[in-house]
């Protein structure tokens, strides 16, 4: 199933977190709404439904058909929310209610109809009044991330309505989901830094950024900033796409574990890098639009296509207490027909705010569109993962000049980060990409990698007990194993 193709050569250096300059200019207002979707996008949304625009329609029916997104929807808050095996688990109470206050909010905006947004704001408010705490094992961090991030979006749509509760809210935001957050990035949960796979640490940067925004807290935000471009676990950018090629690609990590848990990284970064573009920070372009090239790399491998992939060993364990290795030298067949709504956002910023050729994206997206959200995609954790509904909220016309496309609030933002690479962050990773050869399309749970050589060919080294392996460049090829669920 797997064909060597070369052999893996070069060093990098693992170790110290570095202080970032902040990401955002200091003393700059957070744009609103500004998390996933800012006005400008909203009023786009409605005006082309209105006007029964392709494929915006599609996109809308798939919202208004999804149970969560009609106006009888009640909630049921809980006190106390588990997750993870062993626990009294509650947690999907939490997540449905979640997905209908998004829903319903969404409706509401791209409508006019105010009982949506009564649904919603109903929704958070009984949530911010009840809920103290997420308990549970391990997976209570899967929890704060995935549904912190979550919760904070569908807040963000009616902040402004005259019922909800915003302060109280916030308060939740801040004292039950960001903490547990914030501590797993601080400490990954007793165990050493290589322990948990790249998506752990996605969805605490994704909650950490979401509450910052939702709550006007700065801080929050230059952390989990700071932690994308230079964090030790595996979810910053250069420990979760470790491996750059001349082709234009970039490895995905977890495309050593499986597809399904690869889909959701790339959908988790993706959803990192608008609610920041939505402020001011560019961070799809960041390091030469990194991102951009592991996305098509993940793009390509899930259609059937051949992708590189370098082997390695990461350690695993509690500091102190137990450990041992596991090493990704294979890695997880494909299904082709697998789908997670979370490809029209990263194919239109890069298409077409940024005017750049991404066939594998570009391919990927038609293939899943009309995207829909949570509950379209089974009835497990895994089909509430992403907020979804991409063909109704990202699909954009071609920038007029698309190589200057900026941010919303790029004003407030703009050339702040001293020490991004190549000035990148002001969109000249971007346009570097640009460049770069389009590859042409074929057929049909747990180091900071900060390139000092190669940096096409990582070495892992013992800071954190992560070895380099020689000759480990395979060739994926296609299965046809149904990934697992994403968690």
């Amino acid at each position: 199933m797997m064909k060597i193709a070369g052999t893996a050569a070069g060093a990098a250096a693992v170790g110290a977190t570095v202080t970032a300059a902040p990401a955002s200019a200091a003393g700059a207002a957070f744009a609103h709404p500004g998390l996933l979707h800012t006005k400008a996008d909203l009023d786009r949304m409605a005006a082309k439904v209105k006007a029964g625009t392709a494929p915006y329609e599609a996109g809308f029916a798939r919202l208004t058909a999804n149970r969560h997104s009609q106006t009888n929807w009640t909630a049921n808050p809980q006190a106390t929310v588990y997750r993870g095996a062993g626990s009294p688990q509650n947690y999907a109470t939490l997540y449905n209610d979640i997905h209908a206050a998004y829903q319903n909010a969404l409706r509401w905006h791209v409508t006019g109809d105010t009982a949506h947004a009564d649904t919603a704001v109903a929704i958070c408010n009984a949530w911010s009044a009840k809920l103290t705490s997420l308990q549970g094992s391990a997976d209570r961090f899967l929890a704060a991330g995935l549904y912190g991030y979550q919760f904070a979006n569908a807040a963000e749509l009616v902040r402004d309505h005259d019922d909800f509760d915003l302060a109280r809210f916030q308060k939740m935001m801040r004292d039950v989901f960001a903490p547990l957050s914030e501590d797993f990035l601080k400490n990954h949960n007793g165990a050493v830094v290589s322990n948990y796979w790249a998506n752990w640490d996605l969805t605490a940067m994704a909650c950490v950024l979401a509450v910052g925004i939702l709550c006007d807290d700065r801080a929050k935000v230059d952390t989990a900033v700071s932690y994308f471009k230079h964090g030790d676990g595996m979810g910053s950018i250069k420990n979760a796409i470790p491996v750059v090629h001349s082709d234009g690609l970039a490895e995905w990590v977890e495309a050593g574990r499986d597809q399904g848990h690869a889909l959701l990284g790339v959908g988790l970064m993706g959803t990192f890098c608008e609610m920041a573009w939505n402020q001011g920070i560019d961070l799809y372009g960041y390091d030469d639009s990194r991102f951009f090239k592991g996305a098509q790399y993940v793009a390509k491998w899930s259609l059937g296509g051949d992708v590189p992939y370098t082997a390695n060993t990461r350690k695993k364990g509690a500091i102190n207490g137990w450990s041992g290795t596991e090493t990704a030298s294979d890695a997880a067949g494909v299904d082709p027909n697998m789908v997670r709504p979370i490809w029209a956002m990263i194919a239109n910023h890069y298409t077409k705010r940024k005017g750049l050729s991404a066939s594998y994206l570009t391919r990927i997206a038609a293939k899943a569109a009309p995207e829909g959200g949570g509950g379209d995609y089974g009835p497990n954790s895994g089909g509430y993962d992403q907020l979804g509904f991409g063909t109704l909220a990202y699909t954009r016309d071609r920038s007029a000049k698309p190589e200057d496309a900026a941010s919303p609030a790029a004003s407030a933002a703009s050339g702040s980060d001293a020490d991004t690479a190549s000035g990148s962050d002001s969109g000249s990773g971007a346009a570097s990409a640009q460049q770069s050869p389009s590859p042409t399309p074929q057929g049909g749970r747990d180091g900071d990698l900060a390139a000092t050589g190669s940096s096409d060919v990582p070495a892992w080294t013992a800071a954190t007990g992560i070895t380099a392996l020689a000759g480990g460049l395979l060739l994926l090829r296609r299965r046809g194993r149904a990934g697992r669920d994403a968690q």
